[in-house]
């Protein structure tokens, strides 16, 4: 279980790396910002906000589950921005780290419940 996640991990990270990278070498994200603030027009498109919404509500539905590992207001708030400002390479970072901090044999249980509440 615990190296099929890790290389789902890997690969969603290394995927949306490349292809901001790609994107990012085509037309920078404030030259693409300005334009869509220059021409509102053109993100009118329905499908542009039914897709970013839902993209943020995965995002959120993530970041409860990080919010009930995390223990610390602190943490749950910085991974809640880390999240919202660069969605899917966050939640590919979170679950790199809780991969690392698991021992080799570890199940699911192990993955998604907090510590304590497997006592």
């Amino acid at each position: 279980m615990k190296s099929a996640m890790l290389l789902l991990s890997l690969a969603a990270l290394g995927g949306l790396i490349g292809v901001s990278f790609w994107a990012a070498g085509h037309i920078g994200i404030q030259h693409s910002i300005a334009d869509l603030l220059a021409q509102p027009a053109a993100g009118n498109n329905p499908w542009l906000w039914a897709t970013l919404a839902d993209a943020y509500f995965g995002f959120l539905w993530f970041w409860a589950w990080v919010a009930y590992k995390e223990r610390r207001w602190a943490a749950r708030l910085g991974w809640l921005l880390a999240i919202l400002a660069t969605g899917n390479m966050a939640m590919a970072v979170y679950m790199l780290i809780q991969l690392a901090r698991l021992p080799a044999q570890a199940t699911a249980a192990d993955l998604l419940l907090r510590t304590d509440a497997r006592r």
